[in-house]
C-alpha cells in the first residue's frame, strides 16, 4: 500500500495547451479515489503524472514520502490498467498473468502461487488455459486486472477500466472492483466520466474540471453538498435545477425571488444581503406536485420521461427563458405532455450559490 500526493503540480504541452494546472492532491494510504470529470479535464493526465508517463512542467510527484517526480515508471511499482485490455494474444490466460512476475525473476514455486490465488479472486480459474481470442470483453477485462493485481503493486491506476464494457457486464466488473478493492485494502486511483461508478466505487471523489480540482470529498457530501455550481450541475441524474434569484424582503421573511417563484426563507440562513444575485439550485427529487395554491411556482407539462421506478417531467415555467423545472415523480404519476401543474420546492433542501464567484453560500440543509 502507499500514499500518493501531487504538490501545485502543473503539465503545460509544448503547444501551451494546461492540461493540469497548480493541482494539489493527498490520496491516503488504502483508499480507492476517483478522478471524476468531463472529456478534456486533465483526470487521465493526473493518473499519467502518477505513474510517470507524464512529466510535470512544474510541481512534485511522492509516493510514500518520496519524491518520485523523475523516477522512471518501473521503479514506481504502480500498477495500470486502461479501457484497452492490453494482453499478449499469443499466450494462454495463465501466460499473460504469469509473464510480468518471470520477468522479474520470481521463482517458479511463487509464480504459480500467485496466478492461483488471483485468477481465485477474480473467479477466472476455468479460463487459465485459454486465449484472449476465446474471451468476452468482460472476461478480457477481468484478466487485464489479474495482470495488474498479480504483482502486488504499491498502488493501482485505472484509466476507464469499465469504457468498452456494455451495461450489464459495466455493473457487474463494478461490483467486482468494489469487492477487490475491499479484500486487498490497497490504494486505487481510478479515473471516469461515469458518475456512477465514480458514486459507487470511491472512497473519495476529486470532481475535476479545465486542469482543476474543483471539489474532493466522499461521494455522498459531494452529491449532498457540491461546492459549486459546476460540480452541482455534473453530479446527478437527472440534473440539479439551478435558478438565477434575488434575495429580498417580502413582509417580515426573506425570499428567494425569481420572475417564475418566490420560495420562503423562513428557519433558513442565507449568509448574502438583500439585494444579492444568487443561483437556487434544487434537485429534482426534492421538488413535490401540489394542489393549486399551495405551491411557489406552476408550469405546463412538455417532456414525460418514464425511467422504470420513477419518472421525470419537464415543466415549461414562464420567466424561466429556455430553462425546464425538471421533477422526479412516481412512476404511476398520471401527468401527461400538455397537462398544466403546480410544484412546491422543499425549503429545506435547497443548495444556494453565490451568483458572481458560483460558490455554495448554503447546503440543502441550510448548513
Amino acid at each position: 500500500m502507499a500514499a500518493i500526493a501531487l504538490k501545485r503540480v502543473s503539465k503545460v504541452y509544448p503547444t501551451g495547451q494546461t492540461a493540469v494546472r497548480d493541482l494539489t492532491l493527498e490520496i491516503v494510504n488504502g483508499e480507492l479515489l476517483v478522478l471524476l470529470g468531463p472529456s478534456g479535464s486533465g483526470k487521465s493526465t493526473v493518473l499519467r503524472l502518477i505513474a510517470g508517463l507524464e512529466t510535470p512542467t512544474s510541481g512534485q510527484v511522492l509516493i510514500d514520502g518520496r519524491d518520485v517526480t523523475l523516477v522512471p515508471p518501473p521503479r514506481r511499482d504502480l500498477a495500470m490498467v486502461f479501457q484497452s485490455y492490453a494482453l499478449y494474444p499469443h499466450k494462454s490466460v495463465r501466460e499473460n498473468l504469469a509473464f510480468g512476475l518471470r520477468v522479474r525473476g520470481v521463482d517458479a514455486a511463487r509464480v504459480d502461487a500467485r496466478v492461483r490465488e488471483t485468477a481465485t479472486a477474480l473467479d477466472i480459474e476455468a479460463l487459465l488455459e485459454r486465449r484472449p481470442a476465446q474471451l468476452s470483453g468482460g472476461q478480457r477485462q477481468r484478466v487485464a486486472l489479474g495482470r495488474a493485481i498479480v504483482r502486488e503493486p504499491k498502488a493501482f491506476l485505472f484509466d476507464e477500466p469499465l469504457s468498452n464494457l456494455d451495461p450489464t457486464l459495466r455493473a457487474g466488473t463494478r461490483t467486482e472492483l468494489a469487492l477487490l478493492h475491499r479484500r486487498l485494502a490497497t490504494t486505487m486511483v481510478y479515473v471516469t466520466h461515469d458518475q456512477e461508478e465514480a458514486m459507487t466505487l470511491g472512497t473519495r471523489v476529486a470532481v475535476m474540471r479545465a486542469g482543476a480540482i474543483e471539489q474532493v470529498a466522499p461521494a455522498l457530501e459531494v452529491f449532498r453538498r457540491p461546492a459549486n455550481t459546476f460540480v452541482a450541475r455534473f453530479i446527478g441524474s437527472p440534473a440539479m435545477n439551478l435558478w438565477a434569484c434575488t434575495c429580498a424582503r417580502v413582509g417580515d421573511g426573506r425570499h428567494l425571488v425569481s420572475p417564475a417563484f418566490s420560495i420562503d426563507l423562513t428557519g433558513i440562513d442565507v449568509a448574502v444581503p438583500d439585494g444579492a444575485g444568487v443561483y437556487v439550485g434544487v434537485r429534482p427529487h426534492d421538488i413535490d406536485i401540489v394542489p393549486n395554491g399551495e405551491g411557489n411556482g406552476a408550469g405546463g407539462v412538455e417532456i414525460v420521461e418514464p425511467l422504470g421506478p420513477v419518472t421525470v417531467v419537464h415543466l415549461r415555467v414562464g420567466g424561466l427563458g429556455d430553462d425546464f423545472v425538471r421533477v422526479v415523480v412516481p412512476a404511476d404519476s398520471r401527468i401527461e405532455v400538455g397537462d398544466r401543474v403546480t410544484f412546491r420546492v422543499r425549503p429545506d433542501r435547497l443548495h444556494v450559490f453565490d451568483a458572481r464567484t458560483g460558490q455554495r453560500v448554503i447546503d440543502q440543509h441550510g448548513r
